[in-house]
């Protein structure tokens, strides 16, 4: 108790000087940081953050961690792995909650996905589960499409918070073919609003192939993700502008949507896909001769400009950012920059859902029930608002166009967790709701720091005393933390749960105590450890 006094006493001056947070947040970042401490120090091991930064899936590299990086000089000793030994004392900690929320996020498990590991668990069997189905052909229309392995299959996603996690194949490129459409719908959007584009493209499902000639009754494309639409989107955007700058100018936005991560062109596709573009030709002069483009619309330069953007090459980890942009209303999650407006996103993604599956789209919006885009590369970006974003890889097509694989995956997916549209997350149970903490499945508040102690989960009862959890308070039965710690043998919990000023002699409701407890379930060594402390039967 002495060494907590002393601990005290050095961190009151230090308190006093803080001028970036106010007195309460301060109060709440030195409780954190005693929470953190080992007992008797009056600093943090670098190692327990970056462990709780990969726990919770946010990558150490992320841009809103670089005042992180640069206390821990990471550029520097990476190879070394110096930095994992580095201490950081309080002074330190108060500038580094300062200056990056997201790591006060990190370290009191208050992320989009909190309990990150179990979700990513399910993440693995679904993958796993899925990568059974060996059904479908790669696309053969465009040569360069057909030479991909089927093989190949990658899943990532991506958080709100910008958590990320990836499995299979994921930095293995691919052009995003379709998957381009709502973008392009997006920028058009962006560029001339609403109601100027729909003069030009419709809302409607086609309930037709995506490449067939087809017109809605007033003789535009049935919507923008259809082969049509998406040709009538590239007629819009920067229509005064030359080739090159009106490509640039989609590469760009694309790049901010991903956060700067990987978009690249492939030229051979989009030779490819040039050198097979009938329809596509075909779709243009149709809505040409219906007089659907806007005035003096270059029918050849407009398709060039199509092909272009299907042709733009990424991998799963940077499309899934993309996507998760899309689901943070047009913020892209780990640079805070907006993109697109709220307007705009929710246009697109009310499109994507009743559209963006080709004629597989009815089905999957009533069975699976969240917006998502495939394309024939194989690839599938899946939006869940206000959760993350996902992005699927699997080059083997059903007879429909989509990935086998990716609509499996979504199956399964809206199978284990509460993602419909319109499945209401607050009357089902907490398990299915990947936004809800394990330890709060049934369980609320002191509950939490129960089971989190009886299962020896030290790192989240640090989270949850940082929070103000009152460690003496006990269930239905008066059991406390201290109680369920002691009865299933985890030493180290009951030392931290003293060490933070737990009383040591609660009675439950049976007047038993945590050292009759540990007496019951013969644990010599914490039975030891209690009395030293003052414990009584």
């Amino acid at each position: 108790m002495a060494a907590k006094k002393s601990k005290e006493s050095s961190y009151k001056g230090r308190e006093q000087t803080t001028t970036q947070t106010s007195t309460a947040s301060a109060k709440e970042n030195l409780a954190l940081f005693e929470a953190l401490c080992e007992e008797g120090e009056v600093f943090i091991n670098a190692r327990e953050i970056i462990q709780t930064l990969e726990k919770m899936g946010v990558y150490l590299s992320d841009p809103r961690l670089k005042a992180l990086r640069d206390y821990l000089e990471i550029d520097k000793s990476r190879r070394q792995n110096d930095y994992l030994l580095k201490k950081i004392d309080h002074r330190a900690f108060e500038e580094l909650m300062g200056r990056s929320a997201l790591l006060r996020k990190c370290l009191q498990s208050g992320l989009t996905v909190p309990e990150f590991e179990a979700f990513t668990k399910t993440m693995e069997t679904i993958f796993l589960k899925s990568k059974e189905k060996t059904g479908g052909a790669v696309a053969t229309y465009i040569p360069q499409l057909a030479r991909v392995d089927p093989e190949l299959y990658a899943v990532s996603i991506c958080t709100l918070d910008g958590q990320r996690f990836s499995l299979g194949d994921y930095k293995t490129t691919f052009c995003v073919q379709s998957a381009c459409k709502p973008i392009l719908y997006c920028i058009a959007q962006q560029e001339l609003g609403q109601e100027h584009v729909h003069k030009h493209i419709g809302f409607e499902p086609s309930g037709r192939g995506f490449n067939e000639l087809s017109l809605d009754r007033n003789n535009l494309p049935h919507n923008p993700m259809i082969n049509a639409g998406a040709i009538m989107s590239c007629s819009l955007i920067k229509r005064k502008a030359n080739a090159a700058d009106r490509f640039e100018h989609v590469m760009n936005i694309f790049r901010k949507l991903s956060g700067g991560g990987k978009v690249n062109f492939e030229n051979t596709v989009y030779l490819s896909e040039r050198e097979t573009a009938d329809r596509n030709f075909a779709l243009a002069y149709f809505m040409r001769e219906k007089n659907a483009f806007p005035e003096d619309t270059n029918i050849t330069k407009t398709l060039e400009f199509y092909f272009q953007c299907c042709s733009i090459e990424t991998d799963a980890e940077s499309y899934a950012m993309v996507a998760a942009t899309l689901a943070n209303s047009g913020i892209c999650p780990i640079t805070g920059s907006r993109v697109f407006e709220d307007l705009t996103v929710k246009n697109c993604l009310s499109l994507m859902l009743t559209c963006g599956m080709y004629d597989y789209s009815g089905e999957f919006a009533f069975k699976i029930g969240f917006p998502a885009k495939s394309g024939v590369s194989g690839v599938m970006m899946v939006v869940i608002p206000d959760l993350l974003g996902m992005c699927i890889w699997s080059p083997r097509l059903d007879s429909l166009g989509n990935s086998v694989r990716g609509v499996e995956f979504c199956r399964l997916l809206a199978q284990e967790y509460n993602m419909h549209k319109f499945e209401g997350l607050s009357s089902k149970s907490p398990d299915r709701d990947p936004k809800s903490k394990k330890y709060e499945a049934g369980y609320r508040d002191v509950l939490a720091l129960i089971s989190a102690a009886s299962g020896g989960d030290l790192l989240e009862i640090k989270r949850l005393i940082a929070s103000g959890v009152n460690l003496d308070r006990g269930d239905y039965d008066y059991r406390t933390a201290l109680h369920l710690a002691s009865a299933e043998g985890q030493l180290d919990v009951v030392r931290f749960l003293i060490e933070k000023g737990a009383k040591v002699n609660p009675k439950d409701r049976w007047g038993r105590t945590p050292l009759a407890d540990a007496r019951a379930a013969q644990l010599q060594e914490l039975e030891d450890f209690l009395i030293s402390k003052g414990a009584e039967e």
